[in-house]
């Protein structure tokens, strides 16, 4: 193939994203640096990355009508694709966790007679495979490859879908790691003043206010805890006031460019998610500005976490037992502080196997 092979990523979200995301976060600093992404297939953003073409999705009455009534999928998505594809030309499109985008833009690609001209690379953010195939043809035999966010995810795969012919990779999510960085005891101890956490050790939990995430777990464990342990203060980011607990301080929800001051002037961060958790980009960063980290054994955190190297593993986070007995053995100081090259899990190495995946991506098409 002697034409250059062209990235075009499709994106149901506007990037850049307005509003907090793992993976618009990436995307965001990946398009701001040497990236190799040639088109952006999206709704209109607010603003534009510079470097990087366009074309927008206009979703108009007749797209939805020709969504909901003829079941064509995605219409808005592929009118905006069709005035960037050329015939004879070579693309990589890259996919974000929309399933069902695949099918129409497979049936599209064959339409114009271009499939084999194009790569799909489909970046995949949970955990367990997607398993309710809606299509005849089998899902992983139409996209030529599978970016997943932990080895143990791959081996998810392995065990539950029978037929996987696409190439498979792994990409670990990478955190901003000149913001998201451990400071001295002085900077951290004049950190706790200025929040108000002087002396005490500090436990942080942030995310999203969902069952699944886990804060009610915590909460009840720390109820038994504060009775004999008074020294200690748990903020809570992301999850507006709730009731009155001793020792619990509610912050609501704070910007994404505050939040290293609040990781680095706490102690241990709490992670008690109940589901299959993709990777745990909150975990990364908690860890990155020198906290112990407790943490659920579900989905790919176990491997985030290096079996237990990084941080300590709940293997029952369901039993609120198993949290107080590990808070406790914190506050009793039975654990290490784990050394760490500062480039695990950061944005700069994502940015570099990013580019690493496209081009072997390339090399592929050749």
């Amino acid at each position: 193939m002697s034409n250059p092979i062209k990235v075009i990523l499709l994106s149901q979200v506007p990037l850049p994203f307005s509003k907090i995301g793992s993976w618009t976060t990436l995307y965001k600093n990946y398009l701001e640096k040497n990236h190799e992404i040639d088109y952006i297939v999206c709704p209109k953003p607010e603003t534009l990355f510079q470097n990087v073409k366009y074309s927008f999705v206009k979703s108009t009455f007749w797209n939805r009508i020709q969504n909901k009534i003829f079941k064509k999928k995605k219409v808005e998505y592929l009118q905006a694709l069709d005035k960037i594809i050329v015939p004879n030309e070579n693309y990589i499109i890259q996919i974000i966790d929309n399933y069902g985008m695949v099918k129409p833009l497979k049936d599209y690609l064959s339409l114009k007679g271009i499939s084999k001209n194009c790569y799909i690379q489909f970046f995949y953010h949970g955990f367990s495979p997607y398993a309710q195939l809606n299509s005849g043809l089998n899902f992983y035999e139409l996209i030529n490859e599978l970016v997943v966010l932990t080895h143990d995810s791959y081996k998810q795969y392995k065990k539950i879908i029978n037929i996987l012919p696409s190439h498979f990779s792994i990409l670990y999510n990478g955190v901003d790691t000149n913001k998201f960085k451990r400071v001295s005891v002085l900077q951290k101890q004049e950190l706790k003043q200025k929040f108000g956490f002087d002396n005490k050790k500090v436990f942080v939990w942030c995310s999203q206010d969902r069952p699944k995430k886990g804060l009610h777990i915590v909460l009840e464990a720390w109820k038994k805890i504060y009775k004999s342990e008074k020294n200690i203060i748990l903020i809570v980011i992301g999850c507006e006031f709730r009731e009155d607990i001793d020792g619990v301080k509610f912050l609501g929800k704070i910007p994404n460019n505050d939040l290293p001051e609040y990781y680095q002037a706490s102690d241990c961060y709490l992670f008690p998610t109940l589901w299959q958790e993709g990777f745990g980009l909150s975990l990364i960063e908690a860890l990155h500005c020198g906290n112990h980290c407790i943490a659920s054994a579900m989905g790919g955190v176990p491997e985030v976490l290096q079996y237990g190297k990084l941080g300590r593993l709940i293997e029952n986070p369901h039993f609120v037992s198993e949290w107080v007995d590990a808070i406790n053995d914190f506050l009793n100081e039975k654990f290490e502080i784990p050394e760490f090259s500062s480039e695990l899990y950061s944005s700069e190495r994502w940015v570099n196997s990013m580019n690493e995946l496209i081009t072997n991506a390339k090399n592929r098409m050749h």
